[in-house]
């Protein structure tokens, strides 16, 4: 399913790419056609202009009249043969005479942009006239309006996608929600069962370590359940160690990895390292990482636990020498459903990026991964106020 997404929106970006090139290519079109239509209306001014000077008969004058009077919204700059400026058209008189700058970049502009017409005086060669003129308005418009349309397709789209990942989001976190709470409703009954007859087991002749056996079960059933409880809803926050919490979690997974397996817990001694957490969630935090590493090595390598204070963070970093992530796989390890093993749900890094971003405000994601170092996920908790003044103390 994630594969013909991701083709999907590979198609809608080839199309988009493919529309907006068009719209550019066809507005191009179109400002070389005026741009064309436009030298020849000035040519023809120009004509127009020296023919209403030189024609003494007046056969032509209003034909000649209605050409140059044609002329409103081309801009015009008339130099001599010194190339220095003698009259102009369609021109913002106003400018001209409050900026003494302006009718001179004009010209520079005009010169830049297009090539003058020139006009040779047939009686005088020496007297020559030269014709600089600048765009029209709607030159302009059909220049510029493709990418303010452009622009405003864009943002449009931007908004839409926002809005859809906004929604996309919601109803996932209500996915979410729901899943832990039928989760936790589900496991509550036979946990309740279980403890009964435990408790029955206790009062009557029976193995002792069977019994013990079952009472731990019992304990993990109720863990599972409390942590679906807690990330269904906002989880209580406190005080907690955070080093404590990473070495009995360690601790855990050490009794049920094999022995080829080498765990290493690394903390600056007499730094304190206490968060605001949901410890059975920041267990399940580290439980799902440390799995993670025991599936990338196949049952041996070494595991590397880092903590540290950093800035307003304490950072703890989770280290295998496993055989690597690919890097175009960085972050879709944490989308929902994303698994390169052949069994698994795909659910438990997903589950980890939701414990520590949106319960805890931190941060997770991979620092580094390739095939001869292994993994390395970082985790970024932020420390409370509180806690930098006993840190600062204790230091």
């Amino acid at each position: 399913m994630l594969s013909t997404l991701q083709n999907w929106r590979t198609w809608l970006a080839i199309i988009a790419i493919a529309i907006v090139s068009g719209t550019i290519l066809y507005s191009q079109y179109l400002a070389r056609k005026i741009a064309g239509g436009e030298r020849t209306k000035v040519l023809q001014w120009v004509e127009a202009g020296k023919l209403l000077i030189n024609d003494s008969t007046g056969i032509s004058n209003q034909l000649v009249g209605l050409v140059i009077a044609d002329n409103t919204d081309i801009p015009i700059i008339e130099t001599n043969e010194r190339d220095s400026i003698i009259s102009f058209v369609n021109i913002d008189t106003f400018k001209v005479r409050t900026r003494p700058d302006y009718l001179p970049s004009l010209l520079n502009k005009y010169r830049s942009n297009n090539d003058p017409i020139t006009w040779i005086n047939p009686s005088d060669s020496t007297q020559m006239n030269r014709y600089y003129y600048g765009s029209s308005f709607l030159l302009a418009e059909v220049e510029y309006y493709p990418i303010v349309q452009l622009f405003i397709v864009a943002l449009f789209i931007l908004i839409t996608v926002l809005s859809l990942q906004t929604r996309n989001r919601s109803v996932q976190n209500q996915l979410w929600a729901g899943m832990a709470k039928e989760t936790a409703h589900q496991l509550g009954t036979p946990v309740s069962s279980l403890e009964g007859w435990v408790e029955v087991l206790k009062d009557a002749p029976a193995d002792t370590n069977m019994i013990r056996e079952m009472a731990k079960d019992v304990e993990r059933l109720k863990l599972v359940s409390d942590r679906f409880g807690k990330i269904g809803s906002t989880p209580q926050l406190e005080q907690t160690d955070l080093l404590a919490q990473v070495n009995n979690m360690v601790d855990y997974i050490r009794k049920r990895a094999t022995g080829k397996v080498q765990f290493e817990v690394s903390a600056p001694e007499h730094t304190l390292l206490n968060a605001e957490v949901s410890p059975p969630l920041f267990d399940w935090v580290m439980e799902n990482l440390l799995k993670n590493a025991l599936d990338a090595m196949d049952g041996k390598g070494n595991i590397t636990v880092t903590l540290l204070p950093e800035g307003r963070n304490i950072i703890i970093e989770v280290r295998d020498s496993g055989k690597g992530i690919p890097r175009q796989h960085w972050q879709k390890v944490f989308a929902p459903g994303f698994t390169t093993k052949k069994r698994g749900w795909g659910l438990g890094l997903s589950l980890t990026k939701r414990i520590v971003e949106q319960f805890h405000n931190g941060r997770i994601f991979v620092k580094q991964s390739d095939a001869s170092t292994g993994t390395t996920f970082r985790i970024e908790m932020p420390i409370q106020a509180s806690q930098e003044k006993k840190s600062g103390k204790a230091r």
